[in-house]
């Protein structure tokens, strides 16, 4: 089914250098997002679930810090394809190295897809920070971006168990042969 992209190892290597200048690109605008009121920079903006939360947040960040954000938000919608891709990648090749059989297919799909359902999650994200973010300050917005961020990050968890999980065994198989 993936033939063409399990045995592209240079794809591997390009989304995974992306990746990484990516995150590198994302904590330094994450830097400026760093308050009292965001000790977690845009991962506490993210989760605010009520207006004056978000409110408080934004007020508490510099015009530098504004456009940071706002620079990450929109950067973010690249970032997400790169993570998506990387991870949906990561797990073809898991799959490939030692799990693939006949009745493992549908779990195979299901896992390669939860990343972009992630990444939608997290489109949504966006546009409701973007939204509190240009001073459409609604408790809608505040609870859309909310529980998007966290469906978002309990799919990313699982999928970081999968790969973890998928590890261990390949190691485990190695050390046997």
């Amino acid at each position: 089914m993936y033939k063409n992209i399990k045995n592209s190892k240079s794809i591997f290597w390009i989304l995974l250098l992306l990746l990484l200048i990516s995150i590198a690109i994302m904590r330094y605008l994450d830097s400026f997002l760093i308050t009292l009121s965001s000790p977690n920079g845009i991962v506490s903006f993210e989760l605010a679930k009520e207006s004056n939360v978000s409110a408080e947040i934004i007020n508490s960040w510099t015009e530098t810090a504004k456009a940071a954000a706002g620079l990450s938000l929109g950067f973010d919608f690249l970032f997400l394809l790169i993570y998506a891709s990387f991870i949906s990648l990561l797990i073809i090749r898991i799959n490939e190295s030692f799990f693939y059989n006949e009745n493992f297919k549908i779990i195979e799909k299901v896992m390669v897809t939860l990343p972009f359902l992630a990444a939608f999650f997290d489109i949504i994200e966006n546009v409701a920070l973007i939204k509190l973010l240009l001073g459409d300050i609604q408790n809608k917005w505040s609870l859309i971006a909310s529980y998007s961020a966290m469906i978002k990050f309990g799919l990313l968890f699982i999928l970081i168990v999968y790969i973890l999980l998928g590890s261990v065994i390949l190691i485990v198989k190695k050390l046997k042969k």
